[in-house]
């Protein structure tokens, strides 16, 4: 029996109904102090108990990709340690890899609260938080530190946005600045381009104004770091296949599909309690369940555009097995999660990489490897 599904969400969700902010905000804390063991001791033993209840390791499940050893293909999605204060500890919950950020140039606050909304009648959360962050100097501090007293055992990715007061004509700039205080520290970097929280930010997507983007960074990127793009999941087909076709010209590591949406379809809450509006009079990206099928079809499309020659990483709606098995043989090598995780709990991680395992095991794969884009090779 999980506890967490049982007993924990239930309680903080429906019970006491805690505002979704501050429990994030208590989390992280939580996991910055379990990342100070050489402060405290106890954290030692607390990150020990974690590994061994919700790792598991498999030399199936493991990956080599743009020059990085993944020991398994479920990463931790930005969004969730933005300022990098848990880079050492996601390991221990299992995690192959984690996503940094969103980080900006400039600190900025972030939207006004109430940001942050749980949908459970459809699995889903709805945000409008704005990178809300310390900045990329607060952060190169904060990791160069943690590398050095602790180190981490899987990639850790770092995410870029652009500072709100920045007007989009100095966009790339503003990236290029973030990038040199980071550049040194995260193991691969991803242009978000895609977020809908930033006034003007998805219009960056656009071909041109990408592109200016990824002409600094390439140009500055002496240490042949792997760079992604995110994208929305909102494009039109062929506002993907421009940017498939300028991640071939710029030798990207990959395309991260996909970020929060802006449709409010199908969904089924009627109110959103902390406000007493409907979903679509709130702003905002969801994220979840109402995303899975979209971000699927974005990663099968990308698959069938490049046959396979560029790495994806999929996220949108992953709570199970199921789901991450269809977004892997639709062609992700590495998937993400966030709103899954909050939702399934902790041990969410271990219960998938198990299921992965017994995948392989009903299509007599040997790797995960063989599993990447498996529908479309399979004869119709």
């Amino acid at each position: 029996m999980d506890i967490y599904q049982v007993a924990i969400r239930p309680l903080l969700f429906d019970l006491v109904k805690t505002d979704p902010e501050w429990l994030h905000q208590q989390t992280i804390r939580s996991l910055s102090w379990l990342s100070q063991t050489d402060i405290h001791p106890a954290a030692s033993w607390v990150n020990r108990s974690l590994q061994k209840s919700l790792c598991l390791k498999d030399s199936r499940l493991e990956q080599t990709l743009f020059g990085l050893q993944f020991p398994n293909p479920l990463g931790l999605a930005a969004g969730f340690d933005k300022d990098g204060v848990a880079a050492s500890i996601w390991s221990s919950l299992g995690f192959g890899f984690a996503e940094l950020g969103t980080v900006t140039f400039i600190a900025q606050p972030g939207n006004p609260r109430p940001r942050l909304f749980r949908l459970p009648m459809d699995k889903a959360a709805l945000n409008r938080m704005g990178f809300n962050n310390n900045g990329a100097a607060a952060m190169s501090a904060r990791l160069a530190k943690s590398q050095q007293d602790l180190g981490w055992s899987i990639p850790i990715g770092i995410n870029l946005g652009k500072s709100k007061v920045t007007p989009l004509e100095a966009a790339a700039e503003d990236y290029l600045n973030s990038f040199r205080l980071l550049k040194e520290l995260g193991d691969y970097f991803v242009v978000n381009v895609s977020s809908p929280n930033t006034p003007g930010l998805r219009s960056l997507q656009d071909a041109a104004m990408l592109s200016a983007i990824l002409d600094l960074l390439q140009y500055e990127n002496q240490y042949q770091k792997p760079i992604f793009v995110k994208i929305a999941p909102d494009l039109e087909w062929e506002a993907i296949a421009d940017i498939i076709s300028l991640a071939k010209t710029y030798k990207l590591a990959g395309i991260i599909a996909t970020n929060t949406t802006i449709s409010r379809e199908g969904l089924q809450t009627q109110i959103i309690s902390q406000t007493g509006k409907s979903p679509q009079e709130e702003a905002g990206g969801i994220s979840g369940a109402p995303l899975r099928d979209r971000s699927t079809e974005v990663i099968r499309f990308i698959w069938q555009q490049t046959q396979g020659q560029i790495p994806i990483i999929g996220v949108g709606g992953i709570f199970s097995t199921e789901d991450a098995w269809e977004k892997i043989t639709a062609g992700a090598s590495l998937i993400q999660v966030y709103t899954g995780w909050i939702y399934q709990g902790p041990m969410m991680v271990r219960q998938i990489l198990k299921g992965l395992l017994s995948k392989l095991e009903e299509n007599n794969l040997n790797s995960i490897c063989e599993a990447v884009g498996l529908e479309a090779k399979i004869p119709k």
